[in-house]
């Protein structure tokens, strides 16, 4: 979501930035690391994290930084790379920021056991969502569920999680180091992949040069030809290169029902302040 928000104020004439604590980095800093500028990615994989850097390569021509102080990060951005606004990903609950929208997703898995941290996956209660300006509903995700969490007139959109890149009869091993490992290793029978190994790892899992060499072990046992995982799993294998199989990513991408209603969301967002 937060790469579709960027690349949808880059295409509209802005220049995001995008903000990031840079969870599980190995090399945590002081200050900001700048991960991508407008002249290209600056930053690896130990100073920026994974998921900063997965979307340091996706993403020409948007800003990526990462500081503890998503404030300082952001005047850095302002004031020495000319950015026009910030998109912070996992922000709902980070109050050192003034925020012009809120903007939360809701899946299903939330309807069916809102419960917070640590018996179950909320931050906060369910109701605390009311408080947003704009919500997705993931998937099959049901309105009705949610209760009086929507107030009238804060719009809504519908989107639907997907893997791009086409499936292939090829026996594959499927890695995967998220939150939900089967969710991914599910996702890729739906779309038709021949997955003949799964190898699940904790989220942000740092590999290692024998995570590596185990996890090719484990594919050639299972007479698998080559490797697939996640986007976020490939930017933290890319350091052990050459791979003793083929290893590529599975992209997931995020299609909005109404893309041009949300856009133009988006834009008011930006244009409410500068009126």
């Amino acid at each position: 979501m937060a790469a579709l928000v960027a690349a949808a104020l880059r295409d509209a004439g802005e220049r995001p930035a995008i903000l990031s604590r840079g969870y599980a980095r190995r090399q945590p800093e002081d200050g900001v690391v700048v991960v991508r500028d407008a002249g290209g990615i600056r930053a690896d994989l130990d100073r920026s994290g994974d998921e900063p850097l997965m979307l340091a390569r996706q993403l020409d021509g948007v800003a990526v930084l990462v500081s503890s102080s998503r404030h300082l990060a952001g005047r850095l951005a302002e004031c020495r790379l000319g950015c026009t606004v910030h998109v912070l990903d996992d922000g709902f609950q980070h109050f050192d920021l003034h925020r012009n929208a809120d903007l939360v997703m809701i899946a299903q898995e939330d309807l069916d056991r809102p419960v917070t941290l640590p018996s179950g996956r909320l931050r906060e209660p369910l109701d605390a969502a009311s408080a947003a300006d704009a919500f997705v509903l993931l998937d099959a995700a049901d309105r009705a569920d949610a209760g009086g969490v929507f107030r009238t007139g804060v719009p809504v959109w519908r989107a639907r999680r997907t893997q791009a890149g086409a499936a292939t009869t090829d026996p594959v091993a499927a890695i995967a180091g998220t939150a939900s490992p089967g969710s991914f290793f599910a996702a890729l029978r739906a779309h038709g992949w021949n997955v003949v190994a799964e190898v699940p790892f904790r989220d942000h899992h740092p590999y290692s040069a024998r995570d590596v060499l185990e996890i090719a072990d484990v594919a050639r046992a299972q007479g698998a030809r080559r490797i697939v995982t996640t986007e976020k799993d490939l930017v933290r294998l890319l350091p052990y290169r050459p791979f003793a199989l083929p290893i590529e990513a599975v992209p997931l991408t995020l299609e909005l029902d109404d893309r041009p209603s949300f856009v133009e969301w988006l834009l008011s967002v930006v244009r409410r302040p500068r009126s």
